[in-house]
């Protein structure tokens, strides 16, 4: 098959997203398939240009001032649709069009589809309703839900409006966020989601496509390393790994509260954070104010994240509400490392009694069941010999062999 990747999230970022479409790309290939990548993305010279075609990955027409330093944002889907037509006449002759996230670049993509009739399947990563609550300043987000609602439905039809309500759209912009979700995913053919439990949230607010689950994997070779289990003795230090963005969506600031409120009690634990993403500074501000056992290793090759995190005893995912299928928590499985989580819904990516779950997601309850676990470090090789046992179906050969299946 040929198939073109459209996505806002991939060139110039990091995250689950960029992980999940490389892990994508990588198999289909591997498997014969012709893959492109279309992506905002940063300015880059002739030289940086031909290196990135050589691997059929296209930068498509971004801003060149908003959101620079931040997440390259595309131009209006229309001047996309239009250069991408002029300079790649191929783009009529893909078999699948693969759309990820929902901003410029995918709506270019939908757009594409049905201009020349090819099938669209729309991958829906996450919870922009969240997102935006935790990214914007108080004050101001309200009008940026309704701006953005209000840009996405210049090209995309909004025939369902989510009201307010007691469930996830309990203000005016988190309903605006899951009007754009779910009409963004009804305008293609397909409709995917890795996780179980966000199909039923999208579905509960109007999503009517076909739909399918299909989980994210990495490479078949790291589920198959030979990786030893985890064990922690009596007063040994406790190695706590961060490999998640710095953002306020991933809570990485609760989560240093809840360290600084084990620090009263506990002192043998250490925490390493690897990434970026704008808390960075607050959380480094915060570490120094309190003298925590925190080191900051910033933005890092992955090949040393993995080999930090083979090495840890807990793999921190501090999320609530917000993630869908963490690929944090596929690499801590398939890594080996017990993870420790503060939302329920992340239970389904996880093998039973791989993991620490907080009683609730306050600072003070992360506390708790960090504290209780260096009262039993047994628990650390008994969660990590189950992950081990069960990395098997995080093979990315698993899912796209179901992606095939889903394109025939």
């Amino acid at each position: 098959m040929k198939i073109a990747i459209f996505t806002d999230c991939y060139l110039d970022l990091t995250g689950g997203i960029v992980s999940s479409i490389n892990a994508d790309k990588e198999e289909l290939e591997r498997r014969g398939h012709t893959v492109y990548v279309f992506s905002s993305g940063y300015r880059r010279n002739e030289s940086e240009l031909k290196k990135l075609a050589k691997n059929h990955v296209y930068p498509v027409k971004s801003c060149r001032i908003i959101g620079h330093g931040i997440t390259p944002i595309a131009r209006r889907p229309k001047i996309i649709e239009r250069e991408l037509s002029r300079t790649h006449p191929e783009i009529k002759d893909f078999d699948i069009y693969y759309i990820h996230y929902e901003a410029g670049c995918s709506i270019a993509g939908l757009h594409l589809a049905k201009k020349y009739h090819i099938k669209s399947i729309q991958v829906m990563h996450g919870r922009e309703d969240v997102g935006e609550d935790r990214l914007i300043p108080y004050g101001f987000r309200t009008i940026v839900a309704i701006l953005l609602n209000w840009f996405h439905s210049w090209y995309i039809p909004h025939r369902i409006k989510v009201h307010r309500d007691d469930y996830l759209a309990d203000t005016t912009a988190k309903a605006k966020m899951w009007t754009l979700m779910v009409n963004h995913a009804n305008y293609a053919d397909l409709v995917v989601s890795p996780s179980e439990h966000f199909r039923k949230k999208l579905q509960h607010y109007g999503v009517t496509k076909p739909f399918e689950v299909l989980p994210h994997g990495l490479a078949d070779a790291l589920c198959e390393q030979n990786i030893p289990p985890r064990t922690l003795k009596s007063n040994e230090t406790l190695r706590m790994i961060w490999h998640s963005r710095l953002s306020g969506e991933k809570r990485i600031l609760e989560f240093l509260q809840a360290i600084k409120i084990l620090s009263e009690t506990k002192t043998n634990f250490h925490l390493d954070v690897y990434g970026d993403g704008p808390d960075l500074a607050k959380a480094k501000k915060y570490v120094y104010n309190y003298k925590l056992p925190v080191t900051f290793h910033g933005a890092t090759p992955h090949d040393k994240v993995w080999q930090a995190l083979t090495k840890a005893h807990l793999d921190i995912l501090a999320s609530y509400n917000f993630d869908n299928y963490s690929m944090t928590l596929v690499e801590s499985v398939v890594s080996g490392a017990p993870a420790f989580i503060a939302d329920p819904d992340m239970q389904e990516i996880l093998p039973k009694d791989s993991y620490i779950l907080s009683k609730d997601p306050s600072s003070e309850s992360m506390a708790a069941a960090l504290s209780d676990l260096l009262e039993h470090p047994e628990c650390v090789a008994k969660m990590s010999h189950i992950a081990i046992k069960n990395r098997s179906p995080k093979k990315i050969s698993t899912k796209i062999s179901k992606f095939e299946s889903l394109t025939h």
